[in-house]
C-alpha cells in the first residue's frame, strides 16, 4: 500500500504514554454499556470485567516499528476522512470526522473502560475509534492476516461504524434488537458488521481512484483479513464446531462478499445489507 506520502490526520490522540488499569467494576453503568458494545461488535464482554484496580502512569517505550505503525494509522484515518467527506458532500451532508485513540493495554472511553483484549472498537458516545497497536501483531500471527492493507481494512471497518452512527443506522439497529429474540438480535448485528465491511470496501475503491494507494496483492490482503476473522472460522478454531445462530460479525464468506461489494462498486448505497439475506 502506498501510504507514506499521504497526509496525516489531526484527529489521532496518542495515549500510549499513559497506561491505565481500570478499577474493578461491580456493575458500573459505563462498564455495562461497553460490555454491550463489545458484545455487539462480536468481542468477549468478559474482558471488560477482568481488570486490575491500580492505575499506573509508567510509560512504556515505543519502538521505531511501533511509531511507524502509529504514523501509518494516522495516514489511513486521514484517507478515510477525505473519502467520507467527499461522499457525504455529494449527498448534501456534512461528515463529522471521528477521533482515533492509540493506547496500550487498557483505555477509558465514553463507553467505559476496555482492555486491549477486546480488539479495535468504536465508541458511538464519543465518536472515537480505539486501537491498541498490538492487535496488528495478533492480526498477522494469530489470525494469519499479514500486510499493511489488511491493517488499513481494520481501521476502515471501524470508521464504517462511525458512518453508521452518523447516518442513524446504529441507533435503529439497537432499537430493533431490544424488541426481538437473541437469535434475531445476532442476525441484526451481523448485518451491521457486514455493512461496515462494505463501507470499508467503498473507502478502498474511492481512495484508489483518487490517490492510487493500492499495490499488487493489497486487495488479497484485505480479503484474507476479512475471511480470517469470520465468525465461522473463529468459532472453529476456538471450539472445534460452529454455531451459526450465535454469529455476530458474519461468516468468512459473508465478510469477503460484502467487502468485495464495496470495493467493486465504490457506492455506499450498494451496502444495504438490511435489504438482503446477507448471504
Amino acid at each position: 500500500m502506498r501510504w507514506q506520502i499521504g497526509r496525516r490526520s489531526e484527529n489521532v490522540e496518542d495515549r500510549r504514554g499513559s497506561r491505565i488499569s481500570a478499577p474493578v467494576v461491580g456493575g458500573g453503568i459505563g462498564a455495562v454499556i461497553l460490555s454491550l458494545v463489545v458484545a455487539l461488535l462480536g468481542g468477549d464482554p468478559s474482558v471488560i470485567w477482568q481488570q486490575g484496580d491500580r492505575p499506573t502512569t509508567e510509560s512504556p517505550r515505543t519502538t521505531q516499528a511501533q511509531d511507524k505503525m502509529a504514523d501509518f494509522v494516522s495516514v489511513v484515518l486521514a484517507d478515510t476522512e477525505d473519502t467520507w467527506s467527499s461522499i457525504f458532500r455529494q449527498q448534501g451532508n456534512t461528515y463529522v470526522e471521528p477521533k482515533l485513540v492509540l493506547y496500550s493495554d487498557a483505555v477509558k472511553s465514553a463507553c467505559g473502560f476496555a482492555r486491549s483484549a477486546v480488539g479495535p472498537f468504536y465508541c458511538p458516545r464519543d465518536q472515537t475509534v480505539y486501537i491498541d497497536l498490538s492487535f496488528y501483531r495478533d492480526l498477522k500471527n494469530k489470525y494469519q492476516a499479514p500486510g499493511d492493507f489488511a491493517q488499513a481494512y481494520v481501521i476502515a471497518h471501524e470508521v464504517g461504524h462511525h458512518v453508521q452512527n452518523l447516518l442513524g443506522i446504529s441507533n435503529k439497529v439497537q432499537a430493533m434488537q431490544s424488541q426481538v429474540s437473541e437469535v434475531e438480535a445476532n442476525q441484526l448485528s451481523v448485518k451491521l458488521e457486514l455493512q461496515a465491511d462494505c463501507f470499508a470496501g467503498v473507502w478502498a475503491n474511492r481512495a484508489e481512484r483518487s490517490r492510487q494507494i493500492l499495490e499488487q496483492g493489497d486487495i488479497e490482503e484485505a480479503l484474507n483479513a476479512a475471511s480470517s476473522i469470520g465468525d465461522d472460522r473463529l468459532q472453529e478454531q476456538a471450539r472445534g464446531y460452529i454455531v451459526p445462530e450465535s454469529f455476530t460479525h458474519g461468516s468468512s464468506a459473508q465478510r469477503v462478499r460484502w467487502f468485495k461489494q464495496g470495493i467493486q462498486t465504490g457506492d455506499s448505497k450498494q451496502c444495504n445489507t438490511f435489504a438482503t439475506a446477507s448471504k
